[in-house]
């Protein structure tokens, strides 16, 4: 950070270092950040003059090796991108569909309706950045901005006790910024250039980019300011990905267009300025318990579709779902035991003593089956009278007689 000073740059006194600092400009890579028109709007320098200082810091970042030069060949360019940082999912299938996981120095966007799993997809990602990078991480710490107010601590811890990490340490390396309006979302990107320096971030999550946009400017006599306010955001947003080399994430509001009778009616919410700023644009769409995303947008990926679920673990394979979901009910089963269950292992009849005393053995299932197995012979009428006749004989001199 000493060799990013306002003031090593040269040509930049301390008024000049004073009027960027007021403005929110810290350091060099904040003036590469913000651009020489935005440089002259925030602190009033003349444009001639903004741009030197910005050509001087960019001048400074080359020499330093921060940034490429402005005439490189594409080998180095293939060369320097085989050492990009990729974050996992921690699925086989999004990793599939992301070619390893989510890219650093790009801008990554996951649009769909409500409870499709964006909002689950942030929170598993700010887990998996923290891993080592044997593990698919990058050893880093996330920055959530929070705009609809979803961010849910509970649901890191679960996560993270899920892929076997440290909760405490998890939820230590996550800085939340709840953003109420568009203006506050705005200023709040435009100062995570000294945490990103300070708690080594890897990871900007915006969760939604567009909701309090799409709030606040409402009508057509809008929609020109809306743009350009939106383009300003995901444009910075872009620029601090690839300036400080960490990797952003950004969920995006749908909405049904009426004019289509036929396919799917969804479309994203920002238009083109999102769509062309955004260098992947993934869909995400509900399938029963399951979820679809499919690749829409990609300077490199195919176009194609995969499917994952939603679990403890935050965003999961189906196969994983299945063998989680399978296990509970197992263990549900196991306890359900009721008085009826053992009834029928074994029936128990009372004893009961006949007219001579004699106590009559205990007879189970088993037993009576047999029994209603052997063929009855039949009995007739005078049969079943000379039987009833014997036993009355037979009782009657068993009986005691008075003397």
């Amino acid at each position: 950070m000493e060799d990013l000073r306002l003031d090593s740059l040269p040509g930049v006194g301390p008024v000049s270092t004073k009027k960027l600092s007021d403005a929110g400009v810290h350091n060099i890579m904040d003036l590469i950040v913000r651009g020489p028109v935005e440089i002259s709007e925030i602190t009033g320098m003349a444009k001639d003059t903004a741009e030197n200082i910005v050509n001087k810091a960019r001048e400074h970042l080359v020499e330093g090796g921060l940034i490429s030069r402005d005439f490189v060949s594409a080998s180095e360019i293939y060369k320097r991108r085989q050492d990009i940082g990729k974050i996992t999912t921690g699925t086989n299938c999004l990793d599939t569909l992301f070619d390893g996981g989510i890219e650093t120095q790009a801008l990554t966007e996951v649009y769909g309706e409500f409870g499709c799993g964006k909002t689950q997809l942030c929170l598993t990602m700010c887990v998996q950045v923290q891993k080592s990078k044997e593990e698919g991480g990058l050893d880093g710490g996330a920055i959530y901005i929070d705009t609809e107010n979803t961010f849910r601590p509970e649901r890191i811890v679960s996560i993270a006790n899920a892929n076997g990490m440290d909760p405490q340490k998890v939820l230590d390396n996550i800085i939340v910024a709840r953003a109420y309006n568009s203006a506050h979302q705005t200023l709040i990107l435009e100062e995570v250039g000294p945490l990103i320096e300070e708690h080594n971030i890897k990871l900007i999550i915006v969760d939604s980019a567009v909701g309090l946009f799409r709030a606040e400017y409402l009508g057509r006599g809008t929609l020109s300011n809306r743009q350009q306010k939106l383009n300003h955001f995901v444009h910075l947003l872009s620029r601090i990905a690839e300036t400080y080399n960490c990797a952003a994430l950004a969920t995006n509001q749908v909405m049904a267009s009426p004019d289509v009778f036929f396919g799917d009616p969804i479309r994203p919410i920002g238009g083109n300025v999102v769509a062309h700023t955004s260098t992947y644009r993934i869909y995400f769409k509900k399938s029963g318990k399951k979820r679809i995303a499919r690749m829409v947008d990609s300077p490199h990926h195919p176009e194609e579709e995969v499917i994952f679920a939603l679990g403890e673990a935050g965003v999961m394979d189906p196969e994983e779902a299945e063998k989680k979901t399978k296990k509970s009910a197992a263990k549900k089963d196991t306890k359900k035991t009721t008085k009826k269950d053992v009834s029928k292992e074994k029936v128990e009849i009372p004893e009961i003593a006949n007219a001579e005393g004699n106590e009559l053995t205990t007879v189970e299932t088993p037993e009576i089956t047999e029994i209603e197995d052997q063929e009855v012979p039949t009995v007739e009428t005078p049969e079943v009278l000379e039987l009833s006749e014997a036993l009355d004989e037979e009782f009657s001199d068993s009986t005691p007689t008075d003397e």
